[in-house]
């Protein structure tokens, strides 16, 4: 609601109002959109200072260290609910009964099939090629597939839409990573649970099937639930931006897959492991610890601290807790790099300097150790980050195209050369 007023004074002409809108929680925001009238606009790179859009989805406090996903904090979801249940939180506004979560269920269970053409399409990949490469491609040619509901100002087709990139994600994922390693691509089962179900198609083959161990396929629904969304990111503002010129939601979702392969966002938790190879050694935590703390060394801690929550990370004591379960339960204690992991964990945990700059250990840090423990190279890492957030893209989609919306058209501030005369080419010197 506008209740308040702020005046802006530009020099050499009249004062100009603008309403101050206030939210259900979180800072006052200034209206701007009359702006133009009076010949300016607002110069903020990085959008950091920006509301481009009104959400009823996901609020954080960073601050605060507070993530709420449609009013419920993570910790509880994660504590007491699962990743499809969530979902449907996140897609339809509030927590499912018992019959409308069991209906849900069943209807993304009857979905995780693909086209069996669409096998025959990551034969034009090459194997080494980088699995974020063949998911952008493959979540694109979606549209190819499953072209007889891509119109966006149908409401029942972009609740098929979201109901099949929610399903057929984890299939996906599970097919990049066979299709890298040369092995036969595992059909989904009905019968297991949406974590269970993409361990049972990234690590199973035709000959040998495993059963799946309830502790790694919690740790897996948890990692998603962590994962499902996080506002106005990076990839959330793409999959917005591109939605606003009303493409499918398969591009959409394979544009926010490419904004989500940025190292600076979903390679976070790759870069973790990356780090650590750096390190190589616990004896040589302490040489890197003085590295991370000297302004002059280009070094720096990956995992620890956030751009948002300036306290704590209110997901990391979650992925911390998962992250002791996961370990016991596979009885990992020789993997050097893990071992230096916990220590780097004990030792920044206590450390005077990481403690007064609230750079405690974040999601990425413990999700990475976890996805390596259970066996998950780095390099699916972020296809992984790119599964749980499927769901919170197609959320911000769907809510954006549920109401009045206006195509992205982002400002500039113009510093190149003024109009000037062309000169004919063998004039120019």
């Amino acid at each position: 609601m506008a209740d308040k007023k702020a005046q802006l004074i530009i020099e050499g002409a009249a004062p100009v109002e603008l309403p101050i809108l206030t939210g259900s929680v979180g800072p006052d925001v200034v209206d701007v959109r009359t702006l133009t009238a009076s010949g300016v606009f607002t110069f903020d790179p990085g959008f950091m200072s920006t509301a481009s859009c009104e959400s009823k989805i996901t609020y954080i406090d960073g601050d605060q260290g507070v993530l709420l996903h449609r009013g419920y904090p993570i910790e509880q979801l994660a504590e007491k609910s699962d990743y499809l249940e969530t979902c449907y939180l996140l897609l339809n506004g509030e927590l499912p009964n018992a019959e409308q979560k069991a209906k849900f269920v069943s209807t993304v269970k009857n979905h995780t099939m693909v086209h069996e053409q669409l096998k025959t399409f990551f034969n034009g990949f090459r194997r080494d090629a980088h699995p974020m490469a063949v998911m952008c491609g493959v979540v694109g040619a979606l549209s190819a597939f499953y072209h007889d509901s891509l119109d966006i100002n149908n409401p029942q087709h972009r609740e098929i839409s979201a109901i099949r990139l929610v399903a057929k994600m984890p299939t996906l994922a599970a097919m990049v990573y066979k299709y890298s390693i040369g092995q036969p691509m595992m059909y989904p089962r009905n019968d297991l649970s949406y974590a269970e179900n993409f361990l049972h198609m990234m690590f199973n083959t035709p000959c040998e099937i495993k059963p799946i161990s309830p502790v790694l396929a919690r740790a897996m629904d948890r990692i998603f639930i962590l994962h499902a969304d996080h506002e106005q990111n990076a990839s959330t503002s793409t999959v917005r931006l591109a939605g606003s010129s009303g493409a499918n939601p398969f591009a959409c979702i394979a544009a926010g897959i490419a904004a989500l392969w940025g190292p600076a966002h979903g390679g976070a938790n790759e870069a973790v492991l990356a780090m650590l190879d750096e390190i190589g050694d616990v004896s040589n935590i302490d040489k890197y610890l003085a590295k991370a703390k000297d302004k002059n060394d280009p070094f720096k801690l990956m995992g620890f601290g956030h751009r948002v929550y300036k306290n704590f990370d209110p997901r990391a004591k979650v992925m911390k807790q998962t992250c002791d379960e996961v370990l016991a339960e596979l009885g990992v204690k020789d993997d050097p790099q893990l071992q230096l992991a916990m220590k780097l964990d004990e030792i920044a945990r206590n450390d005077p300097y990481f403690k007064e700059r609230n750079l405690y250990p974040n999601v990425d840090f413990y999700s990475g150790i976890i996805l390596k423990a259970i066996g998950i190279p780095t390099s699916m890492f972020t296809v992984i980050f790119a599964l749980a957030r499927t769901v919170g893209w197609i959320s911000h989609w769907k809510e954006m195209l549920s109401s009045p919306y206006k195509i992205g058209r982002p400002r500039q501030l113009y510093t190149g050369a003024t109009q000037r005369d062309m000169v004919e080419l063998d004039q120019r010197k």
